[in-house]
This record gives structure tokens, sequence and C-alpha cells, in this order.
């Protein structure tokens, strides 16, 4: 049985003329005939009931008339998401995000380009830099929005954020006014992201340390910036981290910028090469909505991204 023998089937269960129904289906009667011939044979019942004068649905074709009209509707719509699909307006698109960005405009990107998409799924996975790198590699996210200053082979990459690090003071004592020296910070207990997390800023945090004459008692090593965060409103050490942070609004938590120059914290969305374009339209799409987002926001990363 093919859909168009239901569609034959019904214009002729409408009609119950063949002639009308020919000139309906714009063919002409004989082929028409055949494929009528042809339905009730696939289904192994009489559908009509015909002589010279009249055309009649039979018992089983009038039960057939409803099922078809379903059948052609559930084609139908089948047919139009998987255009909508292949136009990158439905279907689902895996989003892998560190929890920073939560305080990086990434909701309020999302929201919009929801509203413009509001039929594609959007499925949001919170993971660590290097969960995020493994998971794009072996195609388990579309894009992710990463911590990193090495971008692996075979991905791509925008570059959405860059922040000086700051340091926040222990709770407990009174907070700075003024920028401090990372060296006043030497015999302070610290806290940072773990290596396995986020190994490009868990080794730059250490290095800066070393180059500031003198070597951290690392005592806590968590797998989210917030983690980090909420551990020294606490009062249990102090960290470098994003200034972005300061928007977690945790209490406790004081941010103190550092006197001398240091590297960036970069985040990045990054994906897989070979996703954008023709293979993967909804992803061309979101990837062009995140271009947009940072040449709004931060039109000096969108000149080198």
């Amino acid at each position: 049985m093919e859909l168009r023998h239901l569609r034959y089937f019904l214009a002729l269960a409408e009609e119950l003329h063949f002639g009308r129904a020919a000139q309906r289906l714009s063919m002409s009667q004989p082929p028409l005939s055949v494929a009528i011939q042809q339905l009730e044979a696939s289904v192994g019942a009489r559908l009509f009931l015909r002589n010279s004068k009249s055309v009649q649905l039979t018992a089983a074709g009038q039960a057939l008339v409803p099922e078809a009209r379903a059948l052609l509707s559930q084609a139908h719509e089948a047919l139009q998401h998987v255009r909508d699909v292949d136009l990158g307006q439905a279907g689902s698109l895996r989003i892998g995000f560190v929890g920073a960005m939560l305080y990086r405009g990434l909701p309020q990107m999302l929201q919009a380009f929801q509203a413009s998409h509001p039929r594609l799924r959007l499925e949001l996975r919170e993971l660590s830099s290097a969960e995020q790198l493994a998971e794009l590699t072996r195609d388990r996210l579309d894009v992710g929005f990463a911590h990193t200053a090495l971008v692996p082979p075979g991905l791509q990459h925008i570059l959405v954020a860059s922040q000086v690090p700051g340091t926040h003071a222990l709770a407990q004592r009174p907070v700075p006014t003024q920028p401090i020296e990372l060296a006043q910070l030497a015999g302070e207990p610290l806290a940072l992201v773990s290596r396995d997390v986020s190994p490009d800023y868990h080794d730059r945090i250490l290095a800066l340390c070393a180059q500031a004459g003198w070597a951290p008692q690392v005592r806590h090593e968590l797998r989210h910036w917030l983690s980090v965060v909420s551990l020294v409103s606490q009062g249990m050490g102090v960290a470098l981290v994003p200034e972005a942070l300061q928007r977690s609004g945790l209490a406790g938590a004081f941010f103190v910028p550092l006197t001398q120059a240091t590297p960036p914290y970069e985040t990045r969305c990054l994906w897989r090469a070979q996703r954008e374009g023709g293979a993967h339209t909804a992803l061309a799409a979101f990837l062009e909505a995140v271009r947009g987002h940072v040449a709004l926001l931060s039109p000096q990363l969108a000149s080198t991204a």
C-alpha cells in the first residue's frame, strides 16, 4: 500500500464518482481504477461497490476513511518535521556549559534564541571544561561553552569572554578597599578548581602564585567555580576566580582586584568543525546567535573571533 493509493481512495470516497475523482486528482479514470484495485488487493477487502450507475463505500471502505486521513496527516507531519530539521527550525541541540556562563549572559542568549526557534529543543548539560572537550570529541555534544586557552584539533571556536582574575578575601577579615598584590595572599589556604576539571586554569593559578614568590597551600580542589566561591564565602580560603563571578551574589564573598597584570580567563564556544553548515543547520543558526551576542556585548572580542 502506498500513500498515493490512500489519497486516491479518499478522493473517490468523497466524490463517489470515478470521473469527478479523477478530475480532482488531475489524472485519467483508468489509472485511478487500477490504483483502487491495487489498494483493495493490498487491504484484502472490497472498499467500493460500483456499477455503471453508482459508486458506494462498503463497510470496510467506511472503516478505512478515518484511518486513511490519519495516516496521510501523520505522513504530512513527518515530512514537515524533516523539512524543519533541515532548516534548523526543529530537532534538538545539545549544549554544554560551565557554571560561570550563568553569569556571562548565557541564559539571556538562550532565551532569545529559543524565542526565534520555538520548535527546536535545547538540551543543556552543566559540565566542566575538560568534560565538554571530551564530549565534543565523542560527538555527544553539539556545542559547548568552556574555559580553555587551548583549542584541541578538530574543534572550532568563538571567544565569548576574556576576563582577568580577581581575588576574594576571607569573610572574617577586613576587606581591602584597594587592589592588592598577589604576594599578600602568601600563607593563606587556597581554593581552586581541580586540575582534572580545568587543567589550563589550575596550572595557571599555581604558576601565578609561583611568579609572585610563594608556594600556595592548596587545601581545597573543587569541580565548579561556584563551589570555590561558596567555600571562600564560608571563610575557608582565598581564590583567584573570573571577575564575572562577582554577580553570583553569594553572601560573605568579597571580590578584590589584583595590582599586577594577569593572563585573562578565556571562555570559548566550541564545536566540531564538520558539524557546522549543511550537516547541522540548527547548530549554524545557534553559532550565528552566539556571534551576534558577542558582537553586542563585547565588540572587541567579536573583532578577534
